[in-house]
């Protein structure tokens, strides 16, 4: 599997889940506005004022969070390095044990930053 592959893939993936999240909310919307409900619309609005606050509650340090995914996607590649130097599997374009690394490591840079905002927001 080649990167082009799993590119089209999660491509593919997303472009279904949006459509289907956009039309299951233009349904919902409407049944709530023929049952007379034309208040309660606005619920499903994407920019409402609740969600600008949740964001800006849990997204206080953008530059810390992407640092810490830069550094450890940095690391996952150093790492592959490392071993594609001691073992010849990592050069063989079918292994996904490359993919693997990678992810696991920009995995544990979004835990960390997950670990630091907890840490500052209860303190």
């Amino acid at each position: 599997m080649n990167i082009g592959e799993l590119l089209m893939a999660v491509v593919v993936f997303f472009s279904i889940i949006t459509f289907v999240k956009i039309l299951s909310s233009h349904f919902l919307k409407r049944k709530i506005i023929k049952t007379g409900h034309f208040d309660r619309a606005e619920i499903l609005d994407q920019n409402t004022e609740i969600e600008v606050k949740k964001q800006v509650e849990y997204d206080q340090y953008p530059a810390l969070k992407w640092g810490l995914v830069a550094f450890f996607g940095g690391l996952g590649f150093i790492c592959m390095e490392l071993l594609a130097a001691s073992n010849p599997i990592f050069l063989r374009y079918d292994s996904a044990m490359p993919y693997g690394i990678f992810f696991v490591s920009v995995a544990i840079g979004f835990l960390l930053y997950y670990v630091v905002l907890n840490k500052k927001m209860k303190a």
